[in-house]
């Protein structure tokens, strides 16, 4: 009985080593880059925030959403920063359905500052129907939503590869060796010199993918330079706090005679 509860025990281990091997196979490392906003005084590179808008404006705005981000925003302190001149500029290249008016009818206008980003469907399911019936996620949480935050983001947009050897796709099915299940629906997106920056900087994917990771951090995330200055002016408080207290506390039992 022993040697039979030995050997049972002996086989699961053997097949949950195999399971977890064979999920670190098709799961690999992120990739890795180097993320101006992740350390502990870490800042958002606003020209590389100013590029993210452009990559997502220009490539993923026409099937992704960002329904929690309104165009002023984009020239508040901590984001992009784009001038105020400059946002009002970029909303009013969008159009968005107001109303009723005096006659009872919804009417089209250029977007405002104040309006949310312009959402590139009606509604989910036309969405849907739009891209074989995966509904392309809001972008607006994306990098909080994910485990592995900005690395899975940027390893996904560049973990496209050929499947491997003997793995059928269906059609409309891309291998990503970065996503869940290694199979993602949406196509590659990024190609050199897809984009022209305005700023000059080689449109690489690499470059693509850094930048508009970086822009989808910030909207994830649009507090974090001020939550960073807070975290550090209380540890500083602290620390000062601590040593005065320990030379306050060092001067008291000074004056306090050892008992021998």
């Amino acid at each position: 009985m022993k040697k039979f509860i030995k050997l049972i025990t002996f086989l699961i281990t053997v097949l949950f080593s195999s399971s977890f091997a064979i999920a670190a196979g098709e799961n690999p490392p992120l990739m890795k880059t180097d993320w101006s906003f992740k350390s502990f005084f870490g800042k958002f590179d606003r020209a590389s925030l100013q590029r993210g808008y452009q990559v997502y404006t220009e490539v993923c705005a026409s099937c992704h959403s960002m329904k929690y981000l309104s165009y002023r925003n984009l020239a508040e302190k901590g984001g992009p920063e784009f001038s105020l001149d400059q946002a009002k500029a970029i909303a009013s290249n969008f159009e968005v359905i107001d109303g009723p008016n005096s006659d009872g009818e919804m009417f089209t206008r250029p977007a405002k500052l104040s309006d949310k980003f312009v959402m590139p469907y009606a509604n989910e399911q036309e969405a849907k129907v739009s891209n074989g019936g995966a509904y392309p996620p809001d972008m607006s949480v994306l990098v909080k939503a994910r485990a592995g935050g900005a690395d899975y983001i940027y390893s996904v947009i560049l973990g496209y590869e050929d499947p491997p050897v003997g793995m059928k796709l269906d059609d409309g099915v891309y291998y990503n060796k970065y996503m869940y299940g290694n199979k993602i629906k949406m196509p590659p997106q990024l190609y050199e010199d897809l984009v022209t920056y305005i700023d000059g900087t080689p449109a690489t994917p690499e470059q693509m993918a850094k930048d508009v990771t970086t822009f989808l951090a910030w909207s994830a995330e649009p507090k974090l330079e001020e939550r960073h200055k807070f975290g550090f002016r209380a540890i500083s408080y602290l620390i000062i706090l601590t040593i005065l207290v320990y030379f306050s506390m060092k001067k008291i039992w000074s004056r306090i005679e050892t008992k021998i």
